[in-house]
């Protein structure tokens, strides 16, 4: 199972509408925490989940959800987590 594969497991006791994930370890060639298995993604995930959560809980929702693989296998992850709603309006703007 590839890192982005395990990445989305983890992430589906969020019940996510929508996920994405990118692998954007290429773009951190020589910078702290590069692994060539990767190491540095990005993330843009919808759930209803995060209804009434501002940014540092979802994002402490979206860690939790990570566990370990926060702490060994993902130097970093960029997350941009919205409700339906929120994604919903970003598509119409």
């Amino acid at each position: 199972m590839s890192k982005i594969d395990t990445i989305r497991a983890r992430l589906a006791c969020l019940e996510p509408q929508s996920l994405e994930v990118f692998d954007d370890s290429h773009q951190h060639l020589g910078h702290g925490g590069y692994r060539t298995d990767g190491s540095h993604f990005r993330m843009q995930i919808v759930s209803a989940r995060f209804e009434g959560k501002n940014k540092v809980a979802r994002h402490r929702m979206v860690y939790a959800a990570l566990g370990e693989l926060m702490k060994e296998d993902i130097h970093a992850m960029n997350i941009d987590a919205r409700t339906p709603a929120e994604a919903a309006a970003a598509r119409t703007a």
